[in-house]
């Protein structure tokens, strides 16, 4: 006779689990369970550059952008959007068109107008408006030559400027000459004191119409300061060459060996008289004058007898 099994009192067995608590071992829809993968954590916030940092909205209108990769070493890290540099006193400079340049590379551009470039405006009677962007980040070759060694401008290292432009509606092209020698030369020195390579006009045929600007590093922090401010034009074309100055040295006048000059003029004159010689020769004899015919009472000429 099978024993009767003991009624249950309305408490779960310790061998079963009851229906209405889930299993420890049992997953929650809301709780991962041993054998299902939690979700991929998320990636850490990237840490901010010194240059982020530094580079407010007191500064400069930049804001920051995704890295770029390639192809090849194109790109690079801590980019930003360059489109207008603020100035003390609050105006802003707009970048036209705005500027993909390095963090680092944005920060020189933003402390070079607001530091050399607005007295430099002030002294014209005006202020700084624009700044002409020719040209920033490009994946590309150095002056665009196929298979050339890759530009600072594929880094998003350089920056090429045009002109700036002032509120009184005048440009200042830096390389136009007709603007005063004096701001061009201005301009000169301001950027050859911040920047590691500076190309213009003299520099080759590549930057004969702007001025490019970058921060490579070189080997003991060598630089590159190559453009040359050339006179302003004149007004009106001159008719005449100038005058030969007095204190201009002599002209050299070729002389002429005093032997060979001797012997080609007594050469020339033999020939000379050899020439009229045979012209006389080829002459015709003249003819012989005939004894004139019997004329008036003229006696005809008789021969003595001997």
């Amino acid at each position: 006779m099978d024993e009767a099994a003991p009624e249950a009192d309305g408490r779960p067995s310790p061998d079963k689990p009851s229906p209405d608590k889930p299993s420890p071992d049992t997953a929650s829809p809301d709780k991962p369970g041993p054998n299902k993968p939690g979700e991929a954590a998320p990636p850490p916030e990237k840490q901010l550059s010194a240059c982020r940092l530094a580079l407010t909205e007191e500064i400069a209108i930049a804001p920051s952008i995704p890295d770029i990769r390639g192809p090849g070493a194109c790109g690079g890290g801590d980019l930003v959007r360059l489109e207008a540099i603020v100035l003390p006193d609050k105006r802003k400079v707009a970048v036209k068109p705005a500027a993909i340049l390095r963090c680092t590379m944005a920060s020189a551009i933003a402390d070079w107008v607001r530091t050399d470039m607005v007295p430099l405006a002030t002294s014209l009677g005006s202020t700084i408006t624009d700044l002409d962007n020719f040209d920033s980040f490009e994946c590309r070759g150095r002056n665009r030559v196929v298979g050339a060694m890759l530009s600072e401008h594929g880094k998003a290292n350089a920056l090429d400027v045009r002109a700036l432009k002032l509120a009184n509606g005048q440009s200042i092209g830096l390389t136009d000459r007709t603007i005063s020698r004096d701001v061009r030369e201005r301009v000169l020195h301001s950027v050859c004191s911040r920047f590691s390579t500076v190309l213009g006009p003299g520099s080759d045929w590549y930057h004969e119409d702007h001025i490019h600007l970058d921060l490579a590093q070189r080997r003991n922090d060598y630089r590159i300061c190559q453009w040359n401010v050339w006179d302003p034009l004149p007004q009106i074309a001159p008719l005449l060459p100038a005058e030969r100055p007095e204190e201009a040295p002599p002209r050299e006048v070729a002389a002429k060996p005093e032997g060979k000059s001797e012997g080609k003029s007594e050469a020339k004159s033999e020939g000379a008289k050899d020439e009229a010689d045979d012209q006389e020769s080829a002459k015709p004899a003249a003819p012989v004058d005939k004894p004139a015919a019997h004329a008036g009472k003229s006696k005809p000429t008789t021969k003595k007898r001997r």
